[in-house]
Formats: C-alpha cells, structure tokens, sequence
C-alpha cells in the first residue's frame, strides 16, 4: 500500500499536469487549422500512412456525439462527448441500430440526426507554414490533420486530376496541399 506521501506527489502531478497542460488532452499534435484567420493560407504536406494495408493515405473516421447535461457537482453546461461509431470496425453499432428506425417518422428525423455518425478524415503530416501564430508547437513536427468531407472532396478531386502525376506524399516529387480560409457562402 502507498504511504501518505506518495499519494500526496501523485496528486500534486496530477494537478499540475491539469492546470498546465494540454485542456484537450494528448500531445497537441493536431493541427487546429480552424483557428486561421480569414483570408490567410496553410500550406501542408501529407505523408504516408505507416499502415501498408491502408491503400490511401488518410484514415477514415466515424463519430458519435452523444451530449449530456453537464457534470454532476460541477457545472450544468451541455458536455459533448464523441464515441466511435462500431462500424468504422465493421461491427454493429447500437447507437445506429437504436435510430435507423426513427428516419422513417418526420417528428424523430431531428433528434435521429442529431445522433447519427459524423464523418472525417485523419491525415498526417508536417506543417509547411502555418496562416496563424500557434501559442504552442509540439516537439515532433508530424502533425495531425483532422479534415471535414468538404476539405477532403476538394483533396479527393485534386487526386483525380490526370494533371497530378505524382502522388502528394512523394518524398522528392511530392506536393503541398494549400488551405485557404474563406467565409462560407
């Protein structure tokens, strides 16, 4: 059994570590490339996936956002928390299998909607130059990108061109992949 002691500097790490660090939680390596300012530019570069299965370069991902109520005896703020949709494993999922049925009645399609699997896209790789000034940069300069279906449809249809000869992640011929932010509509 751990003494007194030990107890109080694990919890005393423990604090420290959630009153400086990370709110997110993980490495910071995800690029926030939402937080650029409107009119400026991102450049990045993908790299491959480590995973010789995964034909792309990008892992497709299925969310859930399930939102709750607050925390009980801390605040009463609506908490989203997002759970993996069983089906990006290709098993049942019994979040889906629970609302399939309600997109058949009108009154049930906004709250059937609303719990239904969102889709994006991870993708790796280095930050060329970023649009904004990042308050902290992670030690390892491979990041994260976690991009919508609109984003990567543009990606996809950059593929798709018979202009590209060369794959984006081509360590010598490869590509930067330019991200612009405008104002929607």
């Amino acid at each position: 059994m751990a003494t007194l002691d030990e107890i109080r500097a694990k919890l005393l790490s423990q604090n420290a570590k959630a009153e400086g660090g990370n709110r997110n939680g993980g490495d910071n390596s995800m690029y926030p490339f939402w937080n650029t300012p409107e009119g400026a530019t991102t450049l990045i570069r993908f790299l491959p996936d480590g995973d010789p299965n995964n034909t792309f370069f990008w892992a497709e991902r299925l969310v859930i956002k399930l939102p709750f109520q607050g925390i009980k005896g801390e605040h009463d703020r609506e908490v989203l928390v997002q759970v993996p949709c069983m089906e990006m494993y290709g098993e049942t999922c019994p979040i889906l299998a629970e609302t399939r049925p309600w997109w058949k009645d009108d009154s049930l399609q906004p709250l059937a909607r609303k719990y239904w699997k969102k889709k994006s896209y991870l993708f790796q790789g280095f930050v060329v130059q970023s649009g904004f000034e990042e308050k902290e940069t992670p030690e390892n300069p491979i990041r994260r990108f976690m991009i919508n279906t609109s984003i990567f449809d543009i990606i996809k249809s950059s593929l798709m061109n018979p202009e590209m000869e060369d794959l984006p992640t081509d360590y010598v011929a490869g590509r930067d992949f330019k991200l612009v932010k405008t104002t929607k509509g």
